[in-house]
C-alpha cells in the first residue's frame, strides 16, 4: 500500500472508533491507503442512514414525516454523522509534515487543543481540551504545531471512549516524530451522558492520561514541567 497509515489506524475497521466500512471496503480494492470517499459515495450513505433513521423514529412512535420541525431530521442527522460528527471514520488519516530537530532535543509541549467527540455507548458529546508533549531525540523529528490540532481533529471525529481516544492520539504520535524519547497526552473533558442521563451531575469532569518512554517515570523532570504547565494536581484541573 502506498502509505504506511496502517500504524496508525489500529482499531479494527467498522468499529465506532475506527474508519468506516465503505472507507476499508475502498482500500481494500484499490491496495492503498490513501482513497478517498467521493461526495456520490458520501451522498449515498447519507441517504441510506437517513432511511434508517427515519426507522428509528418511527419505532419511537415519532410522527416525523407530517411535523414541520422534523420532516427533514433524519437526513440532517445522517448529514451530522458523516460530514462532521463521524467526519474521521470517511476520511483517511491527514498528510503530516515532519522536520529535522536541528539540534533541539528538549520538550514539545501544546497545551489547551479543543476536542469534540462522541461517547460510542449512548452517541453523546465529548467535548473539552487535550494537551500534547513529546521529546525530542537526539536525531529525532518534529512536526508542525498545527499538526497536533489535526491528530486531535481526526480522532475526535469519530465514536469512542475517553480512553481509547486518548490512546489513539498517543499512539500517533509517538509513530509520527520518529526516535522520539517520550509521548505524553492528556484529555480533559465533560460528558454529556453524565449530565444529561443516568446519575445527571452536571460539571463533572474526566481525565486520562497516556505516556511512554520518560514521561512514564513519575520522578522524571520533563513530566513534572508538563504537569505543571497544564495545572493538574490532585485530581484537579485548571488551564
Amino acid at each position: 500500500m502506498s502509505k504506511s497509515l496502517d500504524k496508525k489506524e489500529t482499531v479494527q475497521p467498522g468499529f465506532a472508533n475506527g474508519i468506516s466500512l465503505q472507507l476499508h471496503e475502498l482500500q481494500q480494492r484499490h491496495g492503498m491507503l490513501d482513497v478517498e470517499i467521493t461526495d456520490i459515495q458520501k451522498y449515498e450513505i447519507i441517504e441510506e442512514a437517513a432511511e434508517k433513521f427515519g426507522e428509528f423514529l418511527d419505532a419511537l412512535g415519532c410522527d416525523w414525516r407530517n411535523d414541520p420541525n422534523s420532516s427533514n431530521t433524519p437526513r440532517r442527522v445522517a448529514k451530522a454523522y458523516v460530514n462532521d460528527l463521524w467526519k474521521g471514520r470517511f476520511e483517511t488519516f491527514p498528510e503530516i509534515t515532519s522536520f529535522p530537530s536541528d539540534g533541539y532535543d528538549g520538550i514539545v509541549i501544546e497545551r489547551n487543543i479543543p476536542i469534540t467527540s462522541m461517547c460510542s455507548h449512548h452517541h453523546q458529546t465529548i467535548k473539552g481540551v487535550v494537551h500534547a508533549a513529546y521529546i525530542v531525540g537526539d536525531k529525532g523529528r518534529v512536526i508542525g504545531l498545527s499538526k497536533l490540532n489535526r491528530i486531535v481533529e481526526h480522532f475526535g471525529r469519530r465514536g469512542a471512549i475517553q480512553e481509547q481516544l486518548t490512546a489513539a492520539i498517543h499512539n500517533s504520535v509517538d509513530k509520527i516524530c520518529e526516535n522520539n524519547k517520550g509521548v505524553i497526552i492528556t484529555v480533559v473533558a465533560t460528558h454529556n451522558c453524565v449530565s444529561c442521563r443516568g446519575v445527571k451531575h452536571q460539571g463533572a469532569s474526566m481525565i486520562t492520561t497516556k505516556a511512554s518512554g520518560v514521561f512514564r517515570e513519575n520522578n522524571n523532570l520533563a513530566r513534572k514541567e508538563f504537569f505543571d504547565s497544564i495545572k493538574i494536581n490532585n485530581g484537579g484541573h485548571q488551564v
